[in-house]
């Protein structure tokens, strides 16, 4: 009961936030004008991200401070510095949506706000082992400072934020797959295996946040995430999967195959010598708009993929997703190269 209380509260809260932040970038011109590579029709505000984030620390805050629900797993430095992460996200998409950063001055954002996590005690002691037990990374460490779970930390955080920044390509497609990664935390988080409810009561705050945007993100789109929204939404994401416990396979099962698009665009910029961070048309839901498919259909179909393989986790052991990882990226090459040649169910309407 508790749960569904602060859901609906989120979910309304996140509602009427989306409304004023939308109100004040018309006002402050903060607009993502249509371009060659874009595929929306018409000016639509940016700073969505802001009405989450504005949301989902109201409604977190009043948890805390007034209730015994965050008591638990998660620690005050380690809660403030998710707070300092997400602030430092919002202050630097705020000022690249008005101003149009360079990527050199727009990496320095996600790096403060990972520099915040990790100063917050946030870590990986321990992997689960596919073939049984743990295996314990803090073997190397200089007092409490452990040189590759922090490593590991700041590359899962940085891939996961550049992640659903570069998939904020179409109309709800990077708010609903982080509604349907967080989702998928919170049922493993509850669950009588692992059960961590303040984890769980983050998860589901973040989901249902996002949910109360998708009213105004699913297409066509009143509204954009922006920078600092898209960044957020990979960073909340990627920290829960850590402070969880390490549900990393959760995580990547769930971003798996726009993630792995990720990749192949990468390396295919690469390849021809472009800088790797230079946008172009090349990402799968460009091709598959080039075959005919709608924003809608395509949207729906990552999160029917993103919904499906997150299920398999809350069934599978260890060794299970790894075995589930390894489909994923099968099944993520196969429907790439279907898209590029249009076969299969990828024809050419």
């Amino acid at each position: 009961m508790p749960y569904l209380f602060f859901a609906f509260g989120i979910f309304f809260l996140t509602v009427l936030c989306t409304f004023s932040v939308r109100w004040l970038a018309k006002k402050w011109q903060i607009i993502d004008a249509p371009a060659e590579r874009k595929v929306h029709g018409r000016p639509v505000p940016l700073l969505g991200g802001l009405a989450i984030f504005v949301s989902f620390f109201i409604v977190l805050g009043l948890a805390k401070f007034f209730t015994q629900y965050l008591n638990g797993n998660l620690s005050n430095r380690q809660l403030t510095a998710l707070f300092l992460g997400g602030a430092i996200l919002m202050i630097g998409g705020f000022l690249d949506d008005k101003y149009n950063l360079r990527p050199r001055w727009q990496i320095i954002f996600p790096i403060l706000a990972v520099v915040a996590v990790l100063c917050g005690g946030v870590n990986l002691k321990e992997i689960t082992n596919p073939w049984g037990g743990t295996v314990t990374l803090n073997f190397w460490h200089w007092g409490s400072f452990i040189p590759l779970t922090q490593l590991l930390v700041f590359g899962w955080l940085m891939g996961m934020m550049y992640t659903t920044k570069l998939l904020d390509g179409l109309d709800g497609l990077v708010a609903g797959l982080t509604a349907i990664g967080s989702m998928m935390i919170f049922f493993l988080a509850n669950s009588q295996k692992f059960y961590q409810p303040d984890i769980a009561l983050i998860a589901l705050l973040f989901a249902t946040a996002n949910f109360g945007f998708l009213i105004f993100n699913f297409y066509p789109a009143k509204i954009f995430l922006g920078e600092g929204g898209s960044l957020m939404s990979g960073f909340i994401l990627g920290f829960l999967a850590i402070v969880a416990g390490g549900k990393i396979a959760t995580t990547l099962l769930v971003m798996g195959v726009a993630a792995l698009d990720i990749v192949m665009v990468i390396v295919r910029r690469v390849y021809r010598g472009q800088p790797f961070w230079q946008a172009d048309a090349g990402h799968l839901h460009h091709r598959l708009l080039a075959l005919g498919f709608s924003q809608r259909q395509i949207v729906l179909f990552f999160y029917c993929l993103a919904a499906g393989f997150g299920i398999l986790t809350l069934f599978l052991q260890s060794r299970g997703k790894i075995l589930a990882l390894l489909l994923l990226v099968i099944v993520g090459v196969l429907i790439s190269a279907s898209a590029e040649k249009g076969i299969g169910i990828f024809k050419k309407k």
